[in-house]
């Protein structure tokens, strides 16, 4: 909304802007990590069962099958628009957040102070910069009044540096402290100083999730196995019937029947649920991929302030230099004490934004008898400088009468107080006491000076040491709680943060963090050789007075030790390490772009609390992607041999099925592994098992040979339904519908039985899971049409059945899928229940 107009400065009108926006672009720093629409189609494109679809409608199209032909690119556009969806929704995701999140600033446009979003300013224009803004590029000032910019996020000083002078640079991304001013922008998006590091966070390379390596390298080695065998079925085809496109058919439907292509698509639907899923809860996913990590994570890296802590100060105590006492800042405090609340408070802003100063106007506000601020004005200003440093502000009201308080370092207001050695010492024990608390320490003086002008410098002015004012970040209501589940969960916390060992120690005793008592700091860090710091970093709790190199060792150490790291992050200070982390985690609210740009997932409310929510998610999904895995794999193998078996060995109806049978039974499969398993209820004790170790596998032998079993007893059941249906003279239609009504009854009971492989099915049919009467009930329905309807069961090549086949086909694979119920039973009479990690 425009608002009164500025004097001193017009700004850029309308046309201006236009012809800047042309030339220089928008204020937007580019996340080149996007792949997008292109990229997820031209990944499709590489699929080999896409492939294999292809090729099989083109074949039935240069031989007449018109009907089968449209069937297999129906299945391609089925398929690819599931891919698709699920690639746009991941990305509509970030972009909605980044919508929520972006902050406003405020220009001078035709001479008129306008509010706008910060994307929308452009290079020429004046911004208006006052206390408490983010900057929102880089910028030379024109004018400035008192103006100290905290350049922390940049430098890692904590400081504000004073900029009052014309001319002087201000960056993007750093926080106005103090003061105003008016600024022209020269850079915006990635030519500001802070785009620039965001660009530089490219080089660090994102790893693929250790699921995501162990479904592609097990996917490759099926297509060499389907590709082998292809080419050995074409063969046999061609030699004995010398019919080139038929023997192709026939060899495609074998290589369909091995490529387990739901295995990647039910990885990616979790993955997609699962950030959906997430992101109702208040945590964006910018990689779903990252969700399978969580489940593993055995190391969460969180920052202190704003994370662990309210990133609020309270003053905690004052110490009173004419007493020698240190109090409680409450009602007890005597006259001098109160002298030195007034005093720490006149040392501040009018209008504060620093935590510490707003702390001390609000102590003030409570405690003071007369509050005198609204009788005086604030005359003159020393801004924070020195080594150590300190500030001075000076008040006056309307009789002349003066107030002149300073605060700083307590070794620069000690140093122009002339105390004796005793007082210093006494002072000093207190710093010392205080300390070791963990508190933040300032010291406060009283100077006056009668004359006009003012001292150039605050340090020619004698003062009068008062004392000590003693604040604290507070920690957060539920940290304790959140820490307490992430140790239950077997996960270790460390603690990586800027601020001094004893105050983050002090935080960490109150919360009850485990391995305070182990600290490292940054500079001790970075000193070490690579095999003293994989052994530090282990033992290590608290990792103090870190910076952005440090950081990123102790993320790389860790990964080195074979764990799998979370690691919260704010700034852009943490970008680097935030992108070499298995999971990046950045703040919603006080995160920096760069931050949430390096980062896979962002707390929009900036609670921890939500990375418990995140971990159990992740195991849930890890489960139930297993359990669906193993159940693909059960149901692909009687597939695959029920192809294979009557073409290799020349039994009477070697072609049982076509390529269009196995594409219905990937259609109905699909559904059934990727909705059903995902939409599972999470399980009450998930957060008390101990995250699976990194090297765990879906695809070893060891785990595997269940599935196996399972699939080669079904097998075994479609071959003798296959030999009684021959036995009893049925022909090839009839023979194929009695198989492909066993093998579609034997995917239903494997769904239900696959479930768990612990607990049996009359308790998995009490999970609240509404989706399993649907999608099952879809499967039979689509099913029975098949046979009901006579064009379509022509196109199957199928014969309707009579009841009494139908019951024996059913029953065959009914009694050859539950068996492993018994085996479930038996383990849980020995008490051997097995934990599904």
């Amino acid at each position: 909304m425009p608002t009164a107009k500025t004097n001193l400065h017009q700004g850029l009108t309308n046309n201006q802007v236009i012809q800047s926006r042309n030339t220089h672009g928008e204020n937007k720093v580019e996340d080149k990590s996007k792949n997008g629409f292109l990229a997820a189609v031209l990944g499709l494109v590489k699929e080999p069962m896409l492939i294999l679809l292809i090729v099989a409608a083109a074949i039935y199209f240069l031989t007449g099958s018109q009907g089968e032909g449209l069937f297999m690119l129906g299945a391609i556009i089925v398929i690819s628009a599931i891919s698709i969806y699920q690639d746009t929704k991941s990305r509509n995701a970030l972009a909605e957040l980044k919508t929520l999140t972006q902050p406003k600033c405020k220009v001078i446009r035709n001479g008129v102070e306008v509010d706008m979003l910060r994307e929308e300013i452009v290079i020429g224009d004046y911004l208006i910069l006052e206390e408490g803004n983010k900057i929102p590029a880089d910028a030379s000032i024109l004018e400035a009044h008192d103006f100290s910019v905290n350049e922390s996020i940049l430098t890692g000083e904590s400081l504000a540096v004073a900029k009052n002078e014309a001319a002087s640079e201000v960056f993007q991304g750093t926080l106005v402290t103090s003061g105003r001013a008016i600024a022209e922008i020269n850079a915006i998006g990635d030519k500001t100083k802070l785009g620039k590091i965001g660009i530089s966070l490219e080089s660090i390379e994102q790893e693929p999730t250790p699921l995501q390596i162990q479904i592609t390298n097990f996917v490759k080695k099926m297509a060499v196995i389907g590709g082998v065998v292809f080419l050995i079925v074409w063969g046999i085809n061609y030699i004995r019937t010398q019919q080139l496109l038929d023997s192709l058919l026939k060899a495609l439907t074998l290589a369909m029947s091995i490529l387990p292509e739901e295995i990647p698509v039910a990885f990616t639907t979790f993955m997609a649920l699962g950030a959906w899923r997430l992101m109702k809860m208040g945590i964006i996913v910018k990689r779903t991929q990252t969700i399978e990590t969580l489940g593993s994570a055995t190391v969460i890296c969180t920052d202190k302030t704003g994370t662990i802590t309210e990133n609020k100060m309270e003053l905690a105590s004052v110490y009173v230099q004419a007493t020698n006492a240190i109090q409680p800042p409450d009602k007890t405090l005597n006259e001098e004490g109160q002298k030195l609340l007034a005093m720490a408070m006149w040392s501040s802003e009018p209008e504060p934004f620093d935590p510490m100063e707003i702390a001390l106007h609000e102590t003030y506000g409570k405690r003071t008898a007369a509050d005198k601020r609204p009788e005086f004005k604030l005359v003159h200003e020393y801004p924070l400088e020195g080594k150590p440093p300190m500030m001075t502000h000076v008040f006056e009201n309307a009789k002349g009468e003066r107030i002149i308080a300073a605060k700083g370092a307590p070794e620069a207001i000690m140093a122009l107080s002339g105390l004796s050695e005793s007082q210093k010492t006494d002072i000093l024990h207190a710093i010392n006491e205080l300390a070791a608390k963990g508190y933040r320490i300032l010291g406060v003086g009283q100077s006056t000076f009668a004359g006009d002008p003012f001292p150039a410098k605050q340090q020619q002015l004698s003062f009068h040491f008062i004392g000590l004012v003693a604040f604290y970040d507070p920690p957060k209501a539920n940290i304790r709680s959140v820490f307490e589940s992430f140790y239950k969960a077997g996960i270790q916390v460390k603690i990586i943060t800027g601020d001094n060992a004893a105050t983050t120690q002090n935080i960490a005793r109150q919360i009850g963090f485990k391995g305070a008592e182990n600290v490292l700091l940054g500079d001790e860090l970075v000193a070490m050789d690579e095999q003293t710091l994989q052994q530090k970093v282990m033992q290590t709790g608290i990792f103090a007075r870190m910076f952005p190199e440090a950081k990123l060792k102790v993320v790389n150490a860790l990964k080195a030790q074979g764990q799998i790291v979370a690691m919260t992050g704010d700034g852009v200070n943490d970008g680097p390490a935030l992108k070499a982390a298995h999971i990046g985690i950045a703040m919603g609210k006080k995160g920096t772009e760069i931050a949430k740009q390096a980062s896979s997932l962002i707390l929009v409310d900036d609670d921890l609390a939500r990375m418990v929510d995140a971990v159990a998610m992740g195991r849930k999904i890890y489960i139930s992607l297993k359990n669906a895995i193993r159940y693909i794999i059960s149901i692909h193998i009687p597939i695959i041999l029920t192809v294979f078996i009557p073409l290799a060995l020349g039994w009477i109806y070697p072609n049982i099925f076509t390529p269009v049978h196995i594409i219905f039974f990937e259609l109905i499969m699909g559904p059934t592994c990727s909705i059903i398993y995902e939409n599972e209820p999470m399980e009450k004790d998930l957060l008390l098992q101990k995250p699976r170790p990194f090297t765990s596998t879906f695809f070893s032998l060891k785990e595997l040979s269940v599935s196996i079993l399972q699939g080669l007893v079904i097998t075994a059941g479609m071959l003798m339904l296959y030999q009684y249906a021959v036995m009893q003279s049925y022909d090839e239609a009839l023979t194929r519908s009695m198989v492909f009504i066993g093998l579609l009854s034997a995917n239903i009971f494997l769904t239900l039985v696959n479930r768990s492989f612990s607990h049996s099915i009359f308790t998995t049919l009490r999970y609240k899971n509404n989706l399993v009467p649907m999608i099952i009930g879809i499967t039979i329905l689509f099913s029975a049409l098949i046979f009901v309807i006579p064009g379509v069961n022509r196109f199957f090549s199928l014969e309707t059945v009579n009841l009494s086949q139908l019951l024996i086909s059913i029953s065959v694979g009914f009694v050859f899928t539950v068996w492993y119920e018994g085996v479930k039973f038996y383990n849980r009479k020995r008490g051997k229940i097995f934990i599904e990690k």
